[in-house]
């Protein structure tokens, strides 16, 4: 899985562009490779109910509250074609559920890699544990908002296993 590879993650000018995206991409592009028509891209959309929770978050951040077409939401050129599959577009930080699950299947194992290490990688790896589906998360891979925020979420990962695996890209495709 990769997670958000959208412009308003990966956007210098962003509020929430990661200084480490770029690093990251050529990494998840090997995964992407690797994995072929097994990969899954996501995207964080701003259609939550704005009566609920939110309303607040976005009133926080006032930016991201834009039509879903807004070139924001778009994914990254280098991350257009990692997928066969239509992009799963979920209002949500974690992207684990019913849509997804019913496309992995149930235990699964999957790899996540993408943005935020600290937000939508952690709620998905967190989430997919808990459902029972088997995590490797390649941290290389992965880009946090800062490289404190990225070692915190790496760490409180660290503390799931057996079902959440900490690892490397170099790690991930020898193993495959």
């Amino acid at each position: 899985m990769v997670i958000d590879p959208q412009t308003i993650f990966a956007a210098p000018d962003s509020a929430w562009g990661s200084p480490f995206f770029a690093e990251a991409m050529p990494r998840i592009r090997a995964l992407a490779e690797a994995f072929g028509e097994r990969v899954i891209v996501t995207r964080w959309m701003p259609t939550a109910d704005r009566s609920t929770s939110w309303g607040a978050y976005f009133a926080a951040w006032p930016f991201a509250d834009q039509p879903p077409t807004d070139p924001l939401f778009a994914l990254v050129p280098e991350a257009v074609g990692l997928s066969p599959h239509p992009t799963l577009d979920l209002p949500t930080f974690g992207k684990w559920g019913p849509d997804l699950e019913a496309l992995v299947g149930r235990g699964a194992h999957i790899v996540l890699a993408g943005v935020s290490t600290d937000c939508c990688v952690m709620s998905t790896a967190l989430a997919a544990a808990d459902a029972g589906a088997h995590v490797t998360v390649a941290a290389d891979a992965c880009a946090g908002s800062t490289a404190e925020n990225h070692a915190a979420a790496i760490q409180v990962m660290g503390l799931y296993p057996p079902q959440i695996t900490v690892s490397d890209t170099a790690s991930v495709l020898a193993a495959r």
